[in-house]
């Protein structure tokens, strides 16, 4: 990949995770818990892949996305740690709502979430921002 096409990359992703956290919006709004959860999950997993590749760091997987960060931005202290929990919680309620059978959740444990998936995606927005 080319610098610029790096660039790009981290461009898209990014954008990807505004576009995503408006989309879990309209779905939650909608009732549509579980895909409300999924869609903030991928919100944060987009910005946090966006910060992965701007930063050289592998990650072949989710799970791999989820180490690299930890590994990298929280245990470093270069990111706050509820962020990295933040990053957890919602892998596995993404896990649990997509996979588990007669499971949802509700307007309390959702719309709650909102506001820190912000936070971190701004957070994230302005590091990208600063190093591009």
């Amino acid at each position: 990949m080319t610098p610029e096409e790096k660039n790009e990359y981290i461009k898209y992703r990014i954008n990807s995770a505004f576009q995503t956290i408006d989309a879990a919006k309209v779905l939650a709004e909608n009732g549509f818990w579980n895909s409300a959860v999924n869609r903030l999950y991928y919100a944060v997993f987009y910005a946090v892949n966006a910060l992965l590749v701007m930063n050289d760091i592998q990650s072949k997987s989710h799970a791999s996305a989820k180490s690299q960060f930890s590994l990298h931005f929280i245990k470093t202290g270069k990111i706050d740690k509820k962020y990295g929990k933040l990053l957890a919680e919602l892998y596995d309620w993404r896990q649990k709502g997509d996979y588990e059978n007669i499971f949802d959740y509700d307007s309390d444990s959702v719309w709650p979430l909102f506001i820190p998936v912000r936070e971190m995606i701004d957070l994230i927005d302005k590091e990208i921002k600063k190093a591009l």
